[in-house]
């Protein structure tokens, strides 16, 4: 049997330093090391450089998760063969995301299962990884919290989660008629938000279609016009993206069955 090559005080010392993690991979990097004839300043910048990549895959992980982004929707996953049609320039743009630094937005539109929600949940993946804030509601459910939260006086503290995130993913905008207390916060959000955050929008109507889903057409109009004289315009035409979606079995499954 190998004998462990990290010893129990090195082990505690990495421990009360936090670098616990350390111990996972220390072993392989002493080895190549050895091998390599490493100096101990190389050895040493690369077992921290371990550490850092790791943290840093551990901190993108918790911000997607805070985000509340669907993990299966990233970018590396989206099936280049789907029969949908879209500008790909302006994706490759987008993905850039020179829009967040320039707190513009965006709006995907598309009708139901092109993708539009795929995409925008695969930005968000790539600004969770640049270290940016994301939050990704869908529309009624931030809406219905917006009203909840007027009953027990958390109000200001909802709109302020919408608010100071860099980028606000906002899924399934405009399907219905909007009543008067659902204007309001939806005018709020796009106001507050003009030009000091940035949101994507899916939407299976255009901006220019909005205006219709609002109770009071001032406000509306107001709001429309700020989002849309700063947003780009990601039109997705096709056949639906979601079959390609659907749970298959795996090879060994199929013959077994």
């Amino acid at each position: 049997m190998m004998p462990d090559p990290i010893s129990p005080d090195l082990k505690s010392v990495l421990k009360r330093l936090r670098l616990g993690r350390m111990i996972d991979t220390l072993p392989e990097r002493l080895v190549l090391a050895r091998q390599q004839k490493m100096p101990h300043a190389d050895f040493l910048l690369l077992a921290l450089s371990d550490e850092v990549s790791r943290r840093d895959g551990q901190a993108t992980v918790t911000r997607a998760q805070r985000a509340r982004l669907d993990p299966a929707l990233q970018l590396e996953a989206w099936d280049p063969t789907a029969q949908v049609a879209y500008d790909r320039a302006l994706l490759n743009e987008l993905v850039s995301l020179r829009f967040l630094e320039a707190h513009a937005h965006v709006a995907i539109v598309g009708h139901v299962g092109v993708g539009k929600t795929f995409l925008a949940h695969a930005l968000g993946h790539i600004a969770c990884r640049r270290g940016a804030s994301v939050l990704a509601v869908r529309a009624d459910q931030m809406l219905k919290t917006l009203q909840h939260a007027r009953l027990d006086r958390t109000y200001e503290a909802e709109l302020r989660k919408l608010i100071a995130v860099e980028l606000l993913i906002v899924d399934d905008f405009g399907l219905d008629a909007m009543d008067p207390t659902e204007s309001r916060d939806a005018y709020e959000i796009l106001t507050e938000r003009h030009r000091l955050g940035s949101m994507i929008v899916t939407s299976n109507r255009g901006p220019d279609e909005w205006l219709a889903t609002f109770a009071d057409p001032m406000r509306a109009q107001s709001a429309i016009d700020r989002f849309t004289s700063n947003s780009y315009d990601l039109v997705i035409e096709g056949e639906s993206y979601r079959p390609r979606l659907k749970p298959k079995l795996g090879s060994g499954q199929q013959e077994a069955a």
